[in-house]
């Protein structure tokens, strides 16, 4: 998931004061916002932070192993989608009504220079339909943007009318919506491109996807690491254009996908995340190279190809690839 904006968005499609105008007038009831930060930048990260051991596929144990071979250009295409939302009103009770946009971007890379291959930008409205009267929801749908309830989000945890609670179901629909709409890029660049596509994220929403040998993951974040015990003392050790084993990551929601570590980056004196990535491959037997290793030490020869020119300014520059930063620049624009 890129960065997102600090200022609410301007679209000739729906802006964001255009339909909080509506609002005011459709609902006389509601409150104003000022709109202020984006929710993305305000909402805790919920996740817990974990350790879940992995199935080592390449060899006996996960270890540390170098990737000999030079760096060589391989990625053709990058992925990478955002998202932003912003509270447009709230109702009586403090039921927020939250304006959301997410946009995702395949940039072509040609003759060194990248082009827009396929993008999307979609802007939508969420409130909690079981929150809200029907005569409030029928207005909502009068606006002339989408409107998605986030009640189903809900559902799945503890119910609860807290505004902060609605206010978060309404940032993980938002950040599902994106999900979704980056899965339809690389599906489409997939079902009609064999050369190798940079996923900025995972691969495994998708079983198309995470089947195509074309796709390659890359996971900058980490509150899930596929490690314990000594395994995680030799992924948090790695050194520069170091790797780790091969693994293989199962969830019953998820298709099931390759992975590995990599250290694109030298971390003396760093933070033992500091450039780290995690990749994510076709399984070997479901569209992915028999020989893993293999297929492990190419990706991660491409990977490291792509650290230079250095992502500056973004503050995350030490796991992030120009090609990706690229992505966010061109979907600011757009967005």
């Amino acid at each position: 998931m890129s960065a997102v904006s600090l200022t609410p968005p301007a679209s000739p499609h729906a802006s964001f004061s255009s339909v909080a105008r509506a609002l005011a007038g459709l609902l006389p009831n509601s409150q104003s916002v000022d709109s202020g930060l984006a929710l993305e930048l305000t909402t805790a990260n919920t996740q817990p932070a974990r350790l879940i051991s992995a199935a080592v596929i390449e060899g006996r144990a996960l270890r540390a192993r170098r990737v000999f071979e030079a760096p060589v250009v391989g990625f053709a295409a990058f992925l990478d989608g955002t998202q932003q939302s912003f509270v447009a009103c709230h109702l009586p009770g403090g039921v927020p009504i939250v304006y959301g946009t997410v946009g995702a971007v395949i940039r072509d890379r040609r003759n060194q220079r990248l082009f827009t291959w396929r993008h999307a930008v979609e802007h939508r409205l969420y409130a909690p339909r079981a929150n809200v009267s029907s005569a409030v929801w029928r207005s909502l749908t009068e606006i002339g943007v989408a409107v998605h309830d986030t009640s189903e989000a809900e559902a799945s945890e503890t119910a609860s009318e807290h505004p902060h609670a609605l206010r978060e179901a309404a940032v993980h629909r938002v950040q599902k919506d994106r999900e979704l709409a980056e899965q339809s890029l690389a599906l489409e660049w997939c079902s009609r491109e064999e050369r190798p596509l940079f996923m900025d994220g995972g691969i495994s929403g998708s079983e198309r996807v995470a089947r195509a040998a074309c796709a390659i993951g890359v996971i900058k974040s980490h509150r899930t690491l596929y490690a314990s015990g000594d395994a995680l003392v030799a992924v948090l050790g790695l050194g520069y254009a170091e790797r780790s084993s091969v693994f293989l990551v199962t969830s019953p929601k998820r298709a099931s996908v390759a992975s590995w570590y990599l250290r694109i980056r030298d971390p003396r004196g760093q933070d033992p995340m500091w450039g780290l990535v995690r990749l994510e491959v076709a399984p070997p037997g479901a569209g992915g190279d028999g020989d893993v290793g293999r297929r492990a030490d190419e990706v991660s020869r491409w990977i490291l190809a792509e650290v230079a020119p250095v992502a500056l300014p973004d503050g995350r520059w030490d796991k992030m690839v120009y090609g990706v930063r690229d992505c966010e620049e061109f979907l600011r624009a757009v967005m």
